[in-house]
């Protein structure tokens, strides 16, 4: 059975998976990894979504505020072995519909060109690139996405 469950960024699961994409991430962005680390942390996230098959936590995606109209997700993990399930789209239409809750108009991301299937995730679910914005403007490693809800 699957459960999506709202909660927020002291959530014991999402802070395990959370680790585990922080590991990810560490190898595929090598030395660049600490510039992003320090956009990361989740220590005051409002707006978590945990996803779970059976009780087990196999995915998490985070908004926060932006501007007054758009949220940003932050910290979208699946891990490996529960990839290519539909769980990272299950997780991002949860995100897209607690955001229009809060009265948002727009999603705004950021990943990394190192993760082609985030890439192809927010691309299959009406995301389009947008020029990088704030502190990712000139990060050549950076692809920002941006979609109307």
């Amino acid at each position: 059975m699957i459960e999506v469950v709202k909660t927020n960024s002291s959530n014991k699961d999402f802070i395990d998976l959370v680790g585990k994409l922080d590991e990810d991430l560490a190898i595929r962005d090598g030395d660049e990894h600490s510039f992003y680390a320090q956009f990361n942390s989740i220590s005051v996230i409002k707006y978590v979504i945990v996803l779970y098959l059976d009780a087990i936590a196999v995915a998490c995606g985070a908004i926060k505020e932006y501007d007054e109209e758009t949220m940003e997700v932050k910290r979208m993990y699946v891990p490996e072995e529960y990839r290519n399930k539909g769980f990272a789209t299950k997780v991002l239409k949860s995100l897209e519909n607690w955001s229009n809750e809060l009265n948002c108009k727009y999603l705004v991301l950021e990943t990394g060109v190192k993760q082609p299937e985030a890439i192809r995730l927010y691309e299959k679910n009406g995301f389009s690139i947008i020029p990088n914005y704030g502190q990712y403007i000139g990060i050549e490693n950076s692809v920002c996405f941006k979609k109307e809800i």
